[in-house]
């Protein structure tokens, strides 16, 4: 059995719901990758980038090209996002990278940004069904998943709400078309994203910092 075959094999069954061993495994890193994110460690990039590979077999196998096409702009935002912390993040009083909220302006472009986008990925969707049996929900995730993760490479405080809204409805889509493990950890990325967001929103009040270098406030 080849190692892709395998990855799109059944790992076991639980509570009548197949879990893959590709759904199980991406999402389990991708967990780990969130909770890095909440520790600021660089290494939730390289994390991400693993998951985003791992779950693209996963969506690629079951037809999900706009799932799988997510997969896609989640490494590359996760390179991006290495390379913005590793090269022009500022520090924090405690040695870690220091966060901060968005300002309004900020908040603006990326609401705007997260519904344009939205629309024109769903038209898109809607234009070619085979891209995605289920247009607007699967353009809204995303959509959201790109602007969380531009947000969390800037340091903003704003990328946990981003997150949060996106599991809204990923729980649902996700078990609507048989990723149950994804659905499942999505339960748990809901914890973890509260409690991240509570932390980095302690931070950003005791560790005012300035944006990214190079980036503008």
């Amino acid at each position: 059995m080849s190692a892709l075959n395998w990855l799109n094999s059944e790992a076991f069954t639980a509570f009548d719901q197949h879990i893959k061993w590709s759904d199980m495994i991406g999402n389990t890193i991708g967990l780990i990758a969130l909770a890095l994110g909440w520790r600021r460690s660089i290494w939730t990039w390289p994390a991400q980038f693993l998951s985003g590979v791992i779950l693209f077999v996963a969506f690629a196998a079951g037809h999900l090209s706009g799932s799988a096409g997510k997969q896609v702009v989640v490494m590359l935002v996760a390179a991006w996002g290495y390379a913005q912390w590793n090269r022009g993040r500022q520090q924090a009083q405690d040695g870690g990278l220091a966060v901060r909220f968005a300002t309004w302006r900020e908040r603006g472009v990326l609401v705007a940004a997260a519904a344009v986008g939205t629309v024109a990925v769903a038209l898109l969707f809607t234009a070619y069904p085979a891209l995605s049996w289920d247009p607007w929900p699967d353009a809204y995730i995303f959509v959201g998943t790109i602007v969380a993760m531009y947000a969390q490479s800037r340091g903003m405080v704003e990328f946990w709400f981003a997150w949060l809204l996106v599991d809204l409805v990923g729980v649902p889509l996700n078990f609507a078309n048989g990723y149950a493990f994804s659905g499942f950890v999505y339960v748990i990325y809901g914890a973890l994203v509260l409690w991240g967001m509570r932390d980095w929103w302690l931070r950003s009040r005791t560790n005012p910092a300035p944006a990214l270098e190079g980036a503008t406030a």
